[in-house]
């Protein structure tokens, strides 16, 4: 069984419930308070104020003073639960307001156990390491079978520890520990649950076990102004209706369970390190429940729970069961009862009994109304089944429908007229009748609600179209009328340009239709700006825009304009140069804009004044870094600067005799240096090393090439390269003496070529 359905489950129940107890409520309301009785055997209150559908249980035992346990009656109360069983760590009779002093302190003490545990796990308390002590603890304990796969319970917890001792070691702890199959945990159990057990008493959320520490109010609890977890605390200082100071709302527990099995559960609460100032915990009578069958509504409208309409939303009652109900056939009765009639108000096409068979966990039994045009006002259809269980057990439970009168669509367009209008309108239509669900079609917006913003910016009489749209009933149409009756209008908005720097700028405005007192405006530059004044005109203004406003008794009208200035003076200027070597010659280019005077300062020594846009010569034989041209109109002056790099200048090619390292621009000076040669005309290739080679003797060479015939033109040598030579040999031989004719080219550095020819003698 999911969560939902066990909701579901209970929601019903309690319906049933209020009705069972409606007349002892009117008893109880004179006190207003509530009621608790104590002596009953500590079965019944397990099975007479706690247990509901689907389980039993056994083995049931208090460990405590039984003046610690006992039922309670909330109804006249009105603090969450009408009935149930309350465990107290004090007598649960001085719950009652105006009871008399009873005792709140019963001696017992112990310093290990479950709930030191609990109470020390709430590490958001600084002082939970000091709780090492247990005083008054009452525990209620048994066995149950659970009937489905699921269980589920309600409870609330209070305190008179509130508010004072938040976050100290006097913090009173409880908890719910459950031990069986599928269920493992920290905690002790009893022979026959070796997996020890959970504690389910937690935030709901979260894995803080609930006490005075972990769920109370904003306030300056611990430095802690938001509080924790403050939507489950219930103030009850007033202590009217019960003597706690605060208490939790009602806090549900739902565990998954294997249907069949035994589990053993234990409600365990005690004061903490003192036996004074009690805590209660307060358990629903009929929650603790694990159902074969939940019988819930559904309401096909859409909007839940169990209000319909005639003729217009579809129901059903659904049945479910878990899987361990649903391995055999089950026959369900049921029977119909309520204010309706079945077969004019509404039909159910099933007949008693309903069947499911082995496997099926599911049963739809539709519900379809009707409209019989009659003014019944709200009526009731309840269902009511019983079955017994797989286990042989009888079992009960109903579920109501509350089923009311359709009425006719109406649709009524809220008309209005608007004296002034500067943004949007909102436009409102009233919708009543059919199902109570519609959608919204305006024509004029995206808006699907009854409402939609419409802007209407000039004087006429406007309709906006509206569809409804019901969920049983259909469509209407019908319109709302905007009137649009402003008689304020800006008729015109004047600029008198300022002078160029000058604020002597002037704005003005006019308007008409005024309605009783009229009251002029003006702000700027822009909205909020620093000049105001309230009149029609003003004056002495800068640039900038410039926002008109204008009132009457029952509209106010704005608008802007943008006042200009006249341009005011651009200074600019072009070099022909700005490097160069010394001295250096620079043109200025005067570019200037809206000017009538120029001065020129030059950084040079010399300044010029002019009125006109002539170009200025200088010489600089040093750098200039502040030349300034300041371009004047009036009181207006705009500045260019420039400035003027002197370099050394020199020859800058490595290559040049006169080469200057130093130098940043090459002046034209470079000197190259030229080549020479000179050509031998006899040599004596004899082996004495003297002369035995011919070269050239060449002076700033880079290149040289030699050709050598003899006298009848074969060529005999050809050489290039600086070290050149020729040994007197032809292909290795030793030529014979005689003339030989020599061409050379010598290149310099520069490409610069020496050529020549001459006769060679070669003599031994």
């Amino acid at each position: 069984m999911s969560l939902k359905e066990v909701r579901d489950y209970r929601t019903m129940k309690k319906i049933t419930t209020i009705l069972s107890i409606l007349l002892m409520s009117v008893s109880l309301n004179a006190n207003a308070q509530i009621s608790v009785q104590t002596g009953q055997p500590i079965a019944d209150y397990v099975n007479n104020h706690l247990l509901g559908l689907g389980v039993t249980a056994s083995n049931i035992t208090f460990t405590g003073n039984n003046a610690q346990i006992g039922s309670f009656n909330g109804t006249a109360a009105g603090f969450g639960f009408m009935d149930g069983t309350v465990i107290s760590s004090g007598e649960v009779a001085s719950l009652v307001p105006g009871a008399p002093a009873l005792n709140d302190d019963f001696f017992t003490f112990q310093t290990t156990g479950d709930l030191i545990t609990v109470a020390q796990s709430v590490t958001s308390n600084p002082n939970a390491g000091s709780i090492d002590e247990i005083h008054d603890q009452g525990i209620l304990e048994f066995d149950f079978v659970p009937q489905s796969d699921l269980v589920s319970f309600n409870f609330i917890f209070g305190s008179n520890e509130y508010t004072q001792w938040i976050n100290s070691q006097y913090n009173d702890a409880f908890g719910f520990f459950v031990s069986g199959p599928g269920i493992s945990g920290p905690f002790s159990a009893p022979a026959g649950f070796p997996n020890g057990s959970a504690n389910l008493a937690l935030v709901p959320g979260t894995n803080l076990p609930i006490t005075i520490s972990t769920i109370y109010p904003a306030g300056t609890f611990n430095g802690d102004p938001a509080g924790l977890n403050p939507q489950y605390y219930v103030d009850n200082m007033s202590q009217t209706s019960i003597a706690l100071n605060a208490y939790t709302v009602p806090i549900n527990i739902s565990f998954p369970v294997i249907c069949g099995e035994t589990y053993h559960f234990k409600f365990a609460l005690a004061d903490m390190q003192d036996g004074s100032l009690s805590s209660a915990v307060f358990l629903e009578a009929g929650s603790f429940t694990s159902p074969p069958i939940n019988l819930s509504l559904e309401n096909a409208s859409g909007s839940g729970g169990n209000d319909i309409i005639e003729a217009c939303t579809d129901a059903s009652f659904l049945f479910t069961r878990s899987l361990c109900q649903s391995l055999t056939d089950l026959s369900i009765n049921f029977t119909l009862t309520g204010t309706a009639t079945s077969g004019t108000d509404y039909s159910i096409p099933q007949t008693s009994p309903l069947f499911m068979a082995a496997g099926e966990d599911t049963l739809v039994m539709d519900l379809t109304t009707f409209a019989d045009g009659l003014p019944e006002g709200t009526e009731s259809i309840t269902v009511t089944i019983d079955y017994v269980d797989q286990y042989g057990n009888p079992q009960t439970s109903t579920g109501t429908f509350f089923l009311s009168d359709i009425q006719p669509l109406v649709l009524n367009p809220v008309d209005q007229t608007l004296k002034c209008n500067n943004d949007s309108t909102l436009v409102v239509v009233q919708a009543s009748g059919g199902s109570g669900t519609y959608t919204f079609d305006w024509e004029d917006s995206p808006s699907i609600t009854n409402s939609a913003d419409v802007f209407v910016g000039q004087n006429g009489v406007y309709y906006f179209p509206v569809t409804m749209t019901d969920a049983c009933l259909g469509t209407i149409t019908d319109s709302v009328m905007v009137t649009m009756d402003q008689t304020l209008t800006i008729d015109s908005m004047l600029t008198y340009p300022a002078s160029a720097c000058t604020p002597d700028g002037a704005v003005s405005g006019y308007a008409s239709g005024f309605t009783g007192l009229q009251q002029y405006h003006w702000e700027g530059p822009n909205t909020g700006g620093p000049s105001q004044i309230n009149a029609s005109v003003m004056q002495n203004l800068s640039p900038g825009w410039y926002v008109f406003t204008v009132s009457d008794n029952v509209c106010s009208v704005t608008d802007s304009v943008l006042l200009t200035s006249a341009p005011g003076p651009i200074a600019d200027m072009t070099l022909n140069d700005v490097s160069g070597c010394n001295p250096l010659t620079v043109t200025f280019t005067n570019n200037s804009q809206n000017a009538t005077t120029y001065e020129w300062y030059f950084d040079n020594g010399n300044n010029v004044t002019v009125n006109d846009l002539s170009s200025q010569t200088q010489t600089f034989t040093s750098s200039a870094d502040e030349i300034a041209l300041i371009a004047i109109n009036g009181p207006c002056r705009d500045t260019a600067f420039a400035s003027v790099l002197i370099v050394e200048c020199g020859c800058t090619d490595p290559l040049a005799t006169n080469y200057n390292p130093n130098a940043q621009q090459n002046d034209g000076s470079c000197i190259f240096p030229q080549p020479s040669v000179i050509v031998p005309n006899i040599f004596t290739p004899n082996g004495d090393k003297n002369n035995d080679v011919f070269k050239l003797t060449t002076v700033n060479a880079t290149e040289v090439e030699i050709m050598i015939n003899n006298r009848w033109g074969t060529n005999v040598y050809t050489g290039t390269g600086l070290d050149a030579s020729w040994d007197g040999k032809i292909d290795g031989v030793l030529a014979p003496d005689g003339v030989y004719f020599v061409q050379y080219t010598v290149r310099g550095v520069m490409g610069d070529e020496i050529t020549g020819q001459g006769f060679l003698q070669l003599i031994r």
